[in-house]
């Protein structure tokens, strides 16, 4: 089962229409313009913190071969760092929410694959407390992601990085250990479908939102104000299941359409009280 947690940049995050225009912020006819969000999927702590050093991307370009070793050839990748110091709290990146890594303009062609590169403060707050988590040596040359989405001179894009912190992070037996294991994937967002809409009454919260279709099951959790939003959908008939705090019950809406590359708009769900 593929069970993502999405949203937040819109996941917007929302976010995003595939832009071009004419000002002085325009890529030139042979460059595209690619902004790097991160968004979350939600996890049962209070906080989940990570620290993000830098993005490294690699291109293929149009006309070029693509080279089975060349994830070895340190020349085809572009390093993007990440100029915040502070570490990102995961949770804070839902209900639309999201951060941006950075921005880099690169030559038309395809986006074969990212690696985020996370430092050692890595930690999650539960029920007030901290614990540091153990975080993967695979973190010293990047985190991969498989990208493979082509870009076309003279745009504007906007690739969300959704970092499922609810599958990421394992609670290792007896020992009372928590390891960071990343369970991460990127989308364009112009080119991505997804569902948004509002939970009310506020007094319901926290309100968890599952999207399913067949086997395939997308979550995410609603903001302060009720608001929720989850993109990278398949097109298809998606069932949402709406499960509140412990004083409302459960409501599922059947038959929700979404189309190819459009954001379908849900009308608000008003919870009952049990």
């Amino acid at each position: 089962m593929k069970n993502i947690f999405s949203y937040l940049l819109m996941a917007g995050l929302a976010f995003f229409a595939l832009a071009c225009s004419s000002d002085d912020d325009t890529p030139s006819a042979g460059s595209a313009r690619v902004n790097f969000y991160l968004v979350d999927a939600p996890a049962s702590y209070d906080e989940v913190w990570i620290e993000v050093l830098a993005l490294r991307v690699k291109m293929d370009e149009e006309g070029t071969d693509d080279d089975l070793n060349a994830d070895d050839d340190e020349s085809s990748w572009v390093e993007i760092i990440y100029d915040e110091s502070q570490p990102i709290n995961l949770l804070d990146l839902t209900g639309g929410n999201s951060e941006l890594l950075g921005t880099e303009d690169f030559p038309e062609g395809e986006i074969d694959q990212i690696r985020l590169i996370l430092g050692e403060n890595n930690y999650v707050i539960k029920n007030g407390e901290r614990f540091d988590m153990k975080t993967p040596s695979a973190q010293q040359s990047g985190l991969k992601i498989k990208v493979d989405e082509d870009i076309h001179g003279g745009m504007s894009y906007n690739l969300i990085i959704d970092f499922d912190a609810a599958k990421s992070i394992v609670e290792a037996g007896n020992s009372g250990q928590i390891i960071l294991k990343p369970v991460l994937r990127a989308y364009l967002d112009e080119i991505s479908a997804g569902i948004m809409g509002q939970v009310l009454p506020i007094e319901g919260q926290p309100v968890q939102i599952t999207a399913q279709k067949g086997d395939d099951t997308m979550n995410t959790f609603t903001d302060a104000n009720g608001n929720y939003k989850i993109t990278g959908l398949d097109d298809g008939v998606y069932t949402l299941t709406f499960t509140p705090n412990d004083l409302y019950t459960i409501t599922v809406k059947e038959g929700v359409v979404v189309a190819e590359g459009k954001i379908t708009s849900v009308e608000p769900v008003m919870l009952t009280a049990k």
